[in-house]
């Protein structure tokens, strides 16, 4: 009897579990669903698209290992690797890099938003404010610099940079951040002051000597310009310490009361400066400078579920190696150049459509993911 009991009772057991595991596998599918609904195919609201100027495989790894062995960067499980080579050369500079990933194009060294045969290309902001987005750019250089340029100018040559600043009056970007205020009012190539026609054209103008970034008051303001410097910012090492809260500044007044959605380009543009110097310090705390704002991005990605992070380089500067000896947060390096390498470069991607930013592709390719997105119609042949 007690036998029979005994079997009775494990058939009960066995007939509640599996009964029970079916109600969790039924009540589990939806969210299953949903994840795939709202992850794979959903598409971007925001994109944010960050540079780090110069920034290749060692200069993160050199940032990781220099911050007891963690960067935000790690947070990102979707990565690839881009081509960066230019249209005539295996080595490229910023303007042509920057250029391939605002326009989709390959050119020459030195061009700033235009095709190889100098014609303009339209860039991916300028695309965005057509569209009804808001957009703006930050960055660590000059904001007239080749990377920011590439994105709101059209100029044969980078250091044109005055005829690169003119060019800002017709972007119509919400937000501008860097240094180069000497560019826009006091001018060799003609008398214009560009700050009094910002401002007629709606913009608050701010420079570095009246506030810090955290002193502006965003509450009236519609368009922005600071100017963080009369015309280089200094290192992070010598107390430059505004592309985060500047970074957190644009994505709140970008996302404040907006529909439509916004592109914000933020670039880390001295981390470069260091490898043309041969500095690892310099590398090293401008990388962890730039990881820091990497962190406040993805805090925002990942409560606000609709904005794509995409994060990479336009090449890597140096050719910066961790040598033998080196121990976690003591590093002994080399440099092999005080130029540009042709090193692939490193693609990170978090939210809505990341996972086109995996595998391996040319630089080009950053423009159509981004635009793919965002849901835009394919410019691709």
């Amino acid at each position: 009897m007690k036998k029979y009991l005994y079997i009775l009772f494990v058939l009960v057991v066995s007939l509640f579990s599996c009964d029970t595991s079916k109600k969790a596998a039924i009540t589990a599918q939806p969210q299953i669903v949903e994840k795939s609904i709202t992850g794979l195919n959903k598409k971007a609201k925001n994109v944010i698209f960050m540079v780090g100027d110069g920034m290749g495989i060692t200069q993160i790894s050199s940032g990781l290992y220099s911050n007891d062995n963690k960067l935000n960067l790690e947070r990102i499980s979707t990565i690839g690797l881009h081509k960066c080579y230019a249209y005539d050369n295996l080595i490229t500079d910023s303007a042509a890099g920057a250029t391939a990933f605002a326009c989709g194009v390959k050119t020459y060294n030195g061009a700033i938003g235009v095709g190889p045969d100098t014609i303009p290309v339209q860039s991916i902001l300028e695309e965005a404010e057509l569209k009804g987005l808001k957009t703006g750019m930050v960055a660590t250089s000059t904001i007239d610099h080749a990377t920011p340029a590439s994105f709101a100018a059209h100029n044969k040559y980078r250091k044109n940079y005055e005829e690169i600043a003119l060019d800002y009056l017709e972007t119509g970007c919400e937000i501008l951040i860097g240094g180069g205020q000497k560019s826009f009012d006091r001018r060799e190539m003609d008398e214009r002051n560009l700050s009094e026609e910002f401002a007629k054209d709606g913009y608050t103008v701010v420079s570095h000597v009246d506030k810090t970034i955290n002193e502006i008051d965003m509450t009236d303001v519609e368009k922005l310009i600071f100017y963080t410097a009369d015309s280089s910012p200094l290192p992070v090492s010598q107390g430059r310490d505004y592309l985060k809260p500047a970074s957190e500044l644009s994505i709140k007044h970008l996302n404040k009361n907006n529909e439509n959605g916004f592109f914000l380009l933020i670039e880390g543009s001295q981390i470069d400066w260091g490898g043309h110097a041969n500095d690892a310090n310099m590398i090293i705390t401008e990388m962890l400078d730039f990881d820091k704002t990497i962190g406040a991005v993805l805090d925002f990605a990942e409560k606000d579920g609709n904005t794509l992070v995409v994060i990479t380089a336009d090449h890597e500067t140096g050719g910066f190696a961790i040598q033998k000896g080196s121990k976690l947060n003591d590093l002994k390096t080399k440099f092999t150049s005080d130029y540009h390498t042709a090193d692939i470069i490193p693609v990170f991607a978090f939210g809505p459509g990341e996972e086109d930013f995996s595998g391996i592709y040319e630089n080009t390719e950053l423009y159509h993911k981004m635009r793919a997105a965002f849901g835009w119609e394919s410019k691709k042949d």
